[in-house]
This record gives C-alpha cells, sequence and structure tokens, in this order.
C-alpha cells in the first residue's frame, strides 16, 4: 500500500494545456512527475483564448507528444473562444464526446483523475474514465457555474442555466474531493448541500517561471514608455468582467492631481478594442495599451511596475473568487492595488501587500493609486518584499502540489479500502 501511495498513477483530465495558457498545466504535471508519479493528461487542441489551432497543430483522430517527459493525448475538438455562445458551447461539448469515448483506450489506467473545471462538461469524461478504471475524480472547481455564466453575460437562458446547474450538481456528487480555490468557494458549495468532508480549500499557484524576472530591464522600460512615470499596470484578460470602463475613469482623476500616474493595460480581449477607443475619446495621455505577452515576457513587465492592479466587476460572485493574476503580482513582489472585494482583498490584507479600492468607483482607485504613488520608498518597497514573501509561504506551486498529493493519496487509499 505505501509503494501505491508513495508513487500513484495520476491523470490530468483539462480541456486547456500548454502551449496554452492554462492555470493547473505543464508546470503542475511537471511538479507531479518529479515528485515520483507517473503522470499522464488527457486533453484537446491547443486553440485557446484566440479560438484558432496554434501553429504546428492539426486536428487528427488523436496525437501523444511528450512535454518536459510528461505523456500528453489530445482528442479533437471544435476550436472556438470567441462571442458566440454556439460556438463555446459546441467546442466544450466536442472536447467532452472526444475525452469520454477515447479517453480510457488512449490513456493508462490512472490511481486517480484530476479533472479541472471549467468548463462543467469536464465532469462527463471524468466520470466515464473513473468508472471503468474505477478510479477516483477529484474535480478543481476555479469556476462557479452557473453563476459565472450569468455574471460573464455569457449564458441568460433560464433553461439553459437550470441544465448547467444541474451538471454541475452531478459533478459534485459524483467527485470523491471537490478542490475550491478559495474560502467563499467552499462557503458557497457547502450552500449547494455538497458535504464539506469533500471540500478542500488549495490557492491558486502562478507561472513562478514566467513570472521571474531578472532586474527590470532600462531599455525595456522606454520601449513601453515607462520612463518617468509612475506605472499602475493591469496585466491580463479585458473583458466585460474586469469592468475597465472605471479604471479609465480613475485615470481621469489622476490626470490633473498627479499627471507622472500613468495606467498600463497589458494583454488583449474582447473589450480591449473598445477601452482603447475609449480612452481615445477622452484624451487620456497616461493611459497606454501594450499587446498580450508571453509568459517569458511578462515577469520583466511586472517587475518594471510600480504598482499593480487587479480589477472585477462589483459582483457577488467576485467576492469569492480570487483572480488568477493575484498570485502572479505577489510572486512578482511589487505592491498591489486591490479593487475586489471578499476573499481576494482579504488575502493582499493579510500580506501586507498593498492597497485597497472599490470595484467599479474611480474615484477610489484613484485615491489608492495617489496613495500609493506619495509613499516613501522604504515603505513603497516593503510592501512588495511583505507579498513576494507570503506567496513563498503560503501559495508557491510546491506548497499547492504538496497539498494536492494528500488529497490524491486520500481518495487512493480509501478507494482501496472500498471508502468514499
Amino acid at each position: 500500500m505505501a509503494r501505491i501511495l508513495n508513487e500513484m498513477r495520476i491523470l490530468l483530465l483539462t480541456q486547456w494545456f500548454d502551449p496554452e495558457p492554462a492555470f493547473k498545466g505543464l508546470a503542475f504535471a511537471r511538479e507531479l512527475s518529479a515528485r515520483g508519479h507517473e503522470v499522464e493528461v488527457l486533453t484537446g487542441y491547443p486553440n485557446y483564448p484566440g479560438g484558432a489551432l496554434y501553429p504546428g497543430y492539426r486536428i487528427h483522430s488523436f496525437d501523444r507528444e511528450m512535454m518536459d517527459g510528461v505523456r500528453v493525448v489530445r482528442v479533437p475538438l471544435y476550436p472556438s473562444h470567441d462571442r458566440s455562445r454556439v460556438g463555446r458551447a459546441v467546442n466544450y461539448l466536442s472536447f467532452a464526446a472526444s475525452a469520454s469515448a477515447f479517453g480510457r483506450i488512449l490513456t493508462r489506467a490512472p490511481d486517480v483523475i484530476y479533472a479541472y473545471h471549467p468548463p462543467a462538461t469536464i465532469g462527463l469524461p471524468a466520470a466515464v474514465i473513473g468508472r471503468l478504471c474505477r478510479a477516483p475524480v477529484v474535480l478543481d472547481v476555479q469556476d462557479l457555474w452557473p453563476d459565472t455564466l450569468t455574471a460573464t453575460g455569457m449564458v441568460n437562458g433560464r433553461r439553459a442555466l437550470w441544465l448547467v446547474g444541474r451538471l454541475c450538481s452531478w459533478n459534485y456528487r459524483r467527485a470523491a474531493r471537490i478542490v475550491v480555490l478559495s474560502p467563499g468557494f467552499r462557503r458557497a458549495l457547502e450552500g449547494r448541500l455538497v458535504p464539506t468532508g469533500k471540500l478542500r480549500v488549495i490557492y491558486n499557484w502562478c507561472d513562478e517561471r514566467g513570472a521571474a524576472s531578472a532586474s527590470p530591464a532600462a531599455a525595456l522600460a522606454s520601449r513601453f514608455g515607462f520612463e518617468g512615470r509612475f506605472n499602475i499596470v493591469f496585466a491580463g484578460t479585458m473583458g466585460f468582467a474586469q469592468a475597465l470602463d472605471a479604471v479609465l475613469g480613475a485615470a481621469e482623476r489622476c490626470r490633473e492631481r498627479r499627471p507622472d500616474i500613468q495606467f498600463v493595460f497589458v494583454g488583449g480581449g474582447v473589450d480591449k478594442d473598445r477601452l482603447e477607443r475609449l480612452a481615445v475619446e477622452k484624451r487620456l495621455p497616461n493611459v497606454r495599451f501594450l499587446p498580450r505577452q508571453s509568459s517569458s515576457e511578462i515577469g520583466t513587465t511586472l517587475a518594471l511596475a510600480d504598482g499593480l492592479l487587479v480589477h472585477l466587476r462589483d459582483h457577488p460572485l467576485f467576492r469569492i473568487t480570487i483572480p488568477s493574476k493575484t498570485q502572479a503580482y505577489l510572486f512578482a513582489g511589487r505592491p498591489i492595488i486591490m479593487a475586489v472585494r471578499g476573499d481576494a482583498a482579504d488575502l493582499v490584507k493579510a500580506a501586507g501587500a498593498g492597497v485597497l479600492a472599490n470595484p467599479e468607483d474611480p474615484e477610489s482607485i484613484a485615491d489608492a493609486a495617489l496613495s500609493l504613488a506619495a509613499m516613501p520608498a522604504a515603505q513603497h518597497e516593503a510592501l512588495g518584499r511583505n507579498g513576494a514573501e507570503y506567496y513563498r509561504r503560503h501559495l508557491s506551486i510546491r506548497e499547492g502540489v504538496s497539498r494536492f498529493e494528500e488529497v490524491f493519496e486520500e481518495v487512493v487509499a480509501n478507494s482501496r479500502r472500498g471508502v468514499a
């Protein structure tokens, strides 16, 4: 028994995997493998976030590849990730169907299945493969569906939301354990009658290789237009959930009081073009947009920032979530402006890593930016150090994977004994 628990066969079942941006992707698989586990990945052909296949890939009945010593099996799906609800639904369902039909044939029988949610349809192949292999499923819930679908405006129809809710409840019943990213998520699922004993809170980590950076490069600062400015950087997706009009409103207020404060938006998203047009209409010389950067480039950009901004809509769902950029910002060791209520604000407060602002409140965001810019240099730097130290102690991939190992070992041991 000890040998089985110490060296597990782990199947990572996730629709999105490297080279796509993936929260629990190759770094997770690599770390588990380095600890002596036999890791295999069942995923789709890379097309996220643009909805087009990545260069070098063509859809076949299946493909196998090795990535840093990890076996990766890819099954077909319909590539799509735009505003089309039908396109996204077909994208999710096509992967679920392929993984359910071929996953057991193409992969080795695992001791435990790790299933990454979203989308909720991941529960279908997890259940099929788990049943055929008699392997327990650990479901990692990163989004609360159907709540997220309504909060982002992706789905509004009552019937569709009811069906998604039923699917999620079915997933929760089938899983041996459910991992959530925040205490608020745990409370939400307890409120949906998920047994407390099934739930574990494991905070996300960041892409530590990508977020790592050498000393900020002066040439890069000049190219980005950072020189002579106090730069507050928002890095990531610019979509409807981010509600970034409020940040442009904060830039308007700072323009007169501290014109050297510059708000820098790095990345892409469905709302980026509109935001750029709005910044031009408002004549905001203290706003700059930069294109999406690779994981190997973003660390240097974060290191150049004087402050790092997190912002989401003021919605009840977002009070119990922790945006993934939070961990990357803490790791980067730069002060944070956290304009999200609830668990994310509590995390920054516990770390002593920044200042808080009210979401969708331009005046509050501007006040936070002005407060950060007015700080003595020693206090400003201390906030960044506090964040980096907190990340190292509590949120690093090493800490997170150790906690996942405990969960995996628990469910495998229970499965061997016939215990739920």
